[in-house]
């Protein structure tokens, strides 16, 4: 406890600045990637069930246990979102043909079409960002502080805002 405070005091008021604008921003792409979905009739937690499928390192399919790792979610929490996303027809089960007791998870022929729709307008949100996403660059050699933020910290200012979501 006594080192996590003796960091606090190489904090400047910048790097509170830095931090507190790193944060609004990741706010704000997450409430734009809220509406968007939900704008699609798909919840937000079925698009990054989507992602991680889509994404998922090597090859189309996860199972379960991966795909909670990727979401950070429970086992059953997994279970259930999937069940959920099923009946949308947007993920499909298949039993693993290495272990009779495990099931792949992949996308439908619908979920490969939402999730194209939807990553598309993420994609183009993130570019329309900018530099608004850049993680604070911390200058270690003069005992604390932050490389001041390109143009003003991108395209902020410009990023559909509103107020604090629950759902996040």
């Amino acid at each position: 406890m006594e080192d996590d405070r003796m960091g606090a005091e190489h904090l400047t008021k910048r790097d509170f600045e830095e931090l507190a604008r790193f944060r609004f921003n990741i706010r704000r792409y997450l409430r734009f990637s809220e509406e968007a979905v939900r704008a699609q009739g798909i919840t937000p937690q079925h698009y990054q069930l989507m992602l991680a499928l889509k994404g998922f390192p090597g090859r189309e399919w996860a199972s379960m246990r991966e795909l909670a790792d990727r979401l950070q979610l429970r086992h059953h929490s997994v279970v259930e979102l999937v069940d959920r996303a099923h009946k949308q027809s947007l993920v499909e089960r298949l039993p693993d043909p290495a272990d009779a007791r495990g099931v792949r998870v992949q996308l439908t022929e619908d979920g490969e079409q939402a999730l194209t729709r939807l990553s598309e307008l993420h994609r183009d949100e993130l570019q329309r960002m900018g530099t608004a996403l850049a993680v604070p660059i911390w200058d270690f050699t003069s005992g604390g502080g932050t490389e001041p933020p390109s143009a003003g910290g991108g395209n902020a200012g410009n990023v559909t805002g509103g107020g604090e979501s629950q759902t996040a």
